[in-house]
């Protein structure tokens, strides 16, 4: 089987609506991850830490799909 590596990282954003970051300098990138199960954790983990600031965002990069160049691009939804 492939490796499905995923990124995870975050940082605060501009507006809470949207995706761009405040401080791109600033971004938390919390590690490279062997498989989305564990990814999803450390994403959980920063995300609860993070709860009192709403303008805080964590997310998952499916690194495994930028490595892939047959795949057609898709949603963050994992694979199964």
């Amino acid at each position: 089987m492939a490796q499905r590596l995923h990124l995870v990282f975050g940082g605060e954003l501009i507006d809470p609506t949207k995706t761009a970051f405040k401080d791109v300098d600033d971004i938390h990138v919390v590690g490279i991850f062997p498989d989305y199960q564990s990814a999803y954790d450390a994403w959980k983990a920063e995300a609860q830490r993070t709860v009192d600031n709403a303008h805080m965002r964590y997310f998952i990069a499916h690194l495994h799909r930028l490595r892939d160049e047959e795949l057609a691009a898709s949603s963050t939804e994992e694979l199964g």
